[in-house]
C-alpha cells in the first residue's frame, strides 16, 4: 500500500491564529480560554470560551469572498491556505492555476464539521422572525450547510477529487483525517486537504450546550477547563480550524516536499449506547484504539504519546481513562488533553489536536495537561503529561476523539 505523509499544516485557534503561534502556545502551556466578548453572554450563565480573537479574513480568505462565507468556512480556508503554503502547493503569484498539484482530479478535500454555519443560522432566523421570510438572505442555505466547509476549500484550490464533509459530532475531524489517509493509502488520491473547522461561539451555541448542562460555569479562565482533574466541571466551548496536507510519499518525494510526519493507522467505532453519554466502560473507545493499532501494525507499547479527547466532563474523562488503561496499561503511555488550553472545538477538535500531535513529533516534546491538579479514582490510572515530563521525543503519536451519537475515532502519526 501507498505510504501517506503530512507535508503541511494550518491552524486557527483560541491561542494562535497561525500554525507557529498555535504550536508555540501549546508547548508553552499558554491557554486561549478567555472571557466571552463576541456577544453578551450574561443570560446564558456562561462567561468564558475558547474564542478566536484578532482573526482577519482579508489576510488569506479575501474581503469579497468573506462576505459570502460563514465564519466556519472562513476559518477552514484560512487554515487550508496556511497548510498549502507550508506544503509548497500554493500557486505562484499571478498564476491562473489554483494550486501546484499537477493532477487536480487526484486532489481531494475531506474535512470535518459538527454544526455548520451556526452564526448564519442564528442571524437569519432572527431576521425572519423580526422582518418576515422575504428578508431571509438568498445565501442562507449555501452559507450554513455543513458540507460547504469542504466545498468552499475545494473551490478555492481547484481540488476535483474527493469532496466530502464528515459530520460525526466531536469525532468529525479525526474521522476526516482517517478517511483521507485511507483514500491516499489506497491510491485513489495523490493529495488531500483534511482536518476540520467549527465556529459556534455565539449566543445559540453557548445557550444550547449550557442547556445540556455540559459547559463549565467557572468565571476564572484559568480554572474553567480541567481535563482529567477530580474537580472538572464541564467543557469550555471553543472554535477555529486545523488542516493537514496528506500526500502520498511518492508524490511528496517527487516534488522534493518537506515531510513533517507519516500517517500509519486509523480506527473508527460506535458505542451504540446513548445519544450523548459515552459508554462508561469505554468499550467503543477501546475498539477504536485497537483498530488503529492493528491498521498501523503496532503494539500498544510502541505508542509514545496519546493526545486524548479529555473534554473535562465527568463521563468522558473517566471512561477514556479506563479505556487507555485497558489497552496501554495503567500509568504507562504519556497522555494529555490540549483542551485545557483551547476549549472544545467540537467538529474541529481532532483537527487542531492532530496539528498538536504532529507538532509534538516535529518539536520533540509533548503538550502538558493544563488545568490538572488532582486525579480521581479513574484518572489516576493515566500517566498525564505535566511540565516535568513533557520533554519526550515521540516516535508514534495517537490522537483520539469521540462524539455525541457514540462516534469514536483514533489516528496514529509516526516520526518520518
Amino acid at each position: 500500500m501507498t505510504r501517506v505523509v503530512v507535508t503541511g499544516m494550518g491552524a486557527i485557534a483560541p491561542n494562535g491564529n497561525d500554525t507557529k503561534a498555535f504550536l508555540d502556545a501549546i508547548f508553552a502551556g499558554q491557554s486561549g480560554i478567555k472571557p466571552i466578548t463576541k456577544f453578551d453572554a450574561s443570560e446564558t450563565g456562561i462567561t468564558v470560551a475558547g474564542q478566536v480573537d484578532g482573526f482577519d479574513a482579508t489576510t488569506r480568505v479575501g474581503k469579497r469572498d468573506a462576505r459570502k462565507l460563514d465564519l466556519f468556512s472562513q476559518y477552514a480556508i484560512d487554515a487550508s491556505t496556511q497548510a498549502m503554503e507550508q506544503a509548497g502547493l500554493l500557486p505562484d503569484e499571478g498564476s491562473e492555476e489554483r494550486s501546484k498539484v499537477k493532477n487536480s482530479n487526484r486532489f481531494g478535500v475531506i474535512l470535518g464539521n459538527g454544526i455548520g454555519g451556526l452564526t448564519t443560522i442564528q442571524e437569519q432566523v432572527i431576521k425572519m422572525h423580526e422582518k418576515g421570510p422575504q428578508r431571509v438572505s438568498p445565501l442562507f442555505v449555501p452559507e450554513s450547510i455543513p458540507n460547504m466547509v469542504s466545498g468552499n476549500v475545494s473551490l478555492r484550490f481547484g481540488a476535483k477529487g474527493t469532496n466530502m464533509t464528515i459530520v460525526t459530532a466531536c469525532a468529525s475531524a479525526t474521522n476526516a483525517i482517517g478517511e483521507a489517509f485511507w483514500r491516499v493509502q489506497s491510491g485513489k488520491e495523490d493529495v488531500v486537504l483534511t482536518g476540520g473547522a467549527e465556529a459556534t461561539v455565539n449566543e445559540i451555541g453557548i445557550a444550547g450546550f449550557a442547556a445540556l448542562t455540559a459547559l463549565s460555569k467557572e468565571e476564572d479562565p484559568a480554572q474553567a477547563s480541567k481535563p482529567f482533574d477530580k474537580n472538572r466541571h464541564g467543557f469550555v466551548l471553543g472554535e477555529g480550524s486545523g488542516v493537514l496536507v496528506l500526500e502520498s510519499l511518492e508524490h511528496a518525494e517527487a516534488r522534493g516536499a518537506n515531510i513533517l510526519a507519516e500517517v500509519v493507522g486509523y480506527g473508527a467505532t460506535a458505542d451504540a449506547y446513548h445519544m450523548t453519554s459515552p459508554a462508561p466502560d469505554g468499550e467503543g473507545v477501546i475498539r477504536a484504539f485497537e483498530e488503529a493499532l492493528e491498521d498501523a501494525h503496532l503494539k500498544p507499547e510502541q505508542i509514545s504519546y496519546i493526545n486524548a479527547h479529555g473534554t473535562a466532563t465527568g463521563a468522558n474523562d473517566s471512561g477514556e481513562a479506563e479505556a487507555i488503561a485497558a489497552v496501554f496499561g495503567e500509568n504507562s503511555v504519556p497522555v494529555s488533553s490540549t483542551k485545557g488550553m483551547t476549549g472544545h472545538l467540537l467538529g474541529a477538535a481532532g483537527a487542531i489536536e492532530a496539528v498538536a500531535s504532529v507538532g509534538a513529533i516535529d518539536r520533540g516534546m509533548l503538550p502538558e495537561n493544563v488545568g490538572f491538579d488532582e486525579p480521581d479514582e479513574h484518572t489516576k490510572k493515566v500517566n498525564l503529561v505535566m511540565k516535568d515530563n513533557q520533554k519526550v521525543a515521540p516516535e508514534y503519536v495517537m490522537s483520539a476523539n469521540y462524539g455525541f451519537g457514540g462516534h469514536n475515532a483514533a489516528v496514529i502519526f509516526k516520526k518520518f
